[in-house]
């Protein structure tokens, strides 16, 4: 079968935000968070894209809530912004890959996120399940996306990259078809880059066409606090002696006055939008400069795909300071700088911070040591798959809002402006 017409690249916006953060792996309450507010001023901020997964806890939910809303309705088209989702793991050690339960997993994200249809459904976290299972999710996929329109793109997600590389290259070798997209995570961080060294050749000869990289943070690891520890308790699968060069990396970069995840976020999003630009997407980069998918040439330049989580309003206008930095920093950022209204000084300051960090990004690597390009075993040693699901699970209770609802009410096709100058990362 021929691949997707439009491909995924040509639409997909290079900057997703992620709601694995509205679950309580990382949050103690996911319920408390201000999922609304974080929604609505993404919206507000240009980001046209949201991934999330009934395995994140209530995080379907919540994100389906956030957009059912008047401000939603009155300001953003369905049609201008993408939903991705993920069928197939329900627990820790329950999966069910099921051509049954996948359909049945469909509508209920659909039902949960108030949409018609999804833009990218994932079959989620592949390396614990079998080929043959993965093979029949697929499938199934790509016939809801035949029969009924409701999922429109297709692709598989885990953390073992080589893992990933085996089923795309069987999926396309069996089925005639590649995958529109396989997203990994934790894979192209300040402390392993495996994603871009070792997988990326095979998946672009696999044929797939998106390659979103998520988890920038390893998962909460390269933090100056450590690992996120919500109300599950320490969830993360790092070792000790892993935590520990971290936690000495974080200190050399204190004392430099610079902060261990600003210079990982910066290192990740700078060097990806490069370095998977080959399985990027040239949709709108939230870049301050209203996008229309009617302009875009076919042969329009692409950037590399980076999925970010928040967990409140302040941490997403951090990172999207950060990322129209980068953006404002290559000699064809130059034209949106002066659109966007912002100014050459911000340019000539990312140019700088680019240097920067690139010499924080040496020292830190130097201290890491033998942990560069460190991978946890998924799945871990002792895990045993639970039975298959005879039922859909029932939907998580969600409370009638989220607190603080920061959202800016703006005209449709427009966007709030933010400082470029201020905490700069």
């Amino acid at each position: 079968m021929p691949k997707t017409t439009p491909p995924l690249s040509s639409l997909l916006p290079p900057l997703i935000c992620g709601s694995a953060t509205f679950n309580d792996q990382y949050n103690p309450d996911p319920y408390a968070l201000p999922t609304t507010g974080i929604v609505h001023r993404a919206l507000s901020l240009g980001v046209r894209a949201f991934d999330t997964s009934p395995y994140y806890g209530p995080a379907e939910e919540l994100l389906g809530k956030a957009l059912n809303t008047p401000f939603v309705h009155e300001n953003f088209p369905r049609r201008d912004y993408f939903l991705l989702t993920k069928v197939g793991r329900i627990a820790g050690a329950e999966f069910d890959y099921s051509a049954h339960y996948v359909r049945r997993s469909v509508q209920r994200s659909l039902d949960r996120l108030h949409t018609q249809y999804l833009d990218v459904v994932y079959c989620h976290d592949v390396e614990f399940v079998t080929l043959e299972e993965v093979l029949t999710a697929v499938t199934e996929l790509r016939r809801i996306r035949d029969e009924t329109g409701q999922v429109k793109y297709i692709g598989i997600s885990g953390y073992p990259v080589t893992v990933l590389c085996d089923l795309a290259e069987m999926i396309v070798n069996r089925t005639g078809e590649p995958l529109d997209a396989v997203m990994s995570y934790a894979n192209f961080t300040l402390q392993n880059t495996r994603l871009s060294t070792v997988a990326l050749p095979r998946l672009k000869a696999a044929g797939v066409d998106v390659v979103p990289n998520a988890s920038v943070l390893g998962m909460g690891l390269l933090r100056r606090t450590g690992v996120p520890i919500g109300a599950k308790g320490d969830f993360h699968p790092s070792p000790v002696e892993l935590r520990q060069a971290i936690e000495r990396a974080s200190d050399w970069c204190d004392a430099r006055g610079n902060r261990l995840e600003k210079v990982a976020i910066r290192f990740a999003l700078e060097r990806w939008m490069v370095e998977g630009e080959s399985v990027g997407s040239s949709g709108d980069p939230a870049s301050g400069v209203t996008w229309q998918r009617e302009k875009v040439a076919h042969d329009a330049a692409k950037l590399g795909v980076s999925v970010l989580g928040v967990s409140n309003v302040e941490e997403l206008n951090e990172t999207m300071r950060v990322w129209r930095s980068i953006l404002d920093g290559p000699a064809h950022g130059e034209p949106d700088v002066v659109e966007a209204g912002r100014g050459s000084e911000d340019r000539a300051w990312s140019l700088e911070r680019q240097k920067q960090v690139e010499e924080l990004v040496q020292g830190i690597r130097n201290i890491l040591g033998d942990y560069l390009d460190f991978t946890w075993p998924s799945p871990p040693p002792d895990f045993r798959k639970q039975g298959v699901a005879s039922t859909v699970p029932a939907s998580l209770p969600t409370p009638a809002a989220s607190p603080d609802q920061l959202a800016v009410k703006v005209p449709a096709g427009k966007f709030t402006e933010i400082s470029c100058s201020d905490d700069k990362v």
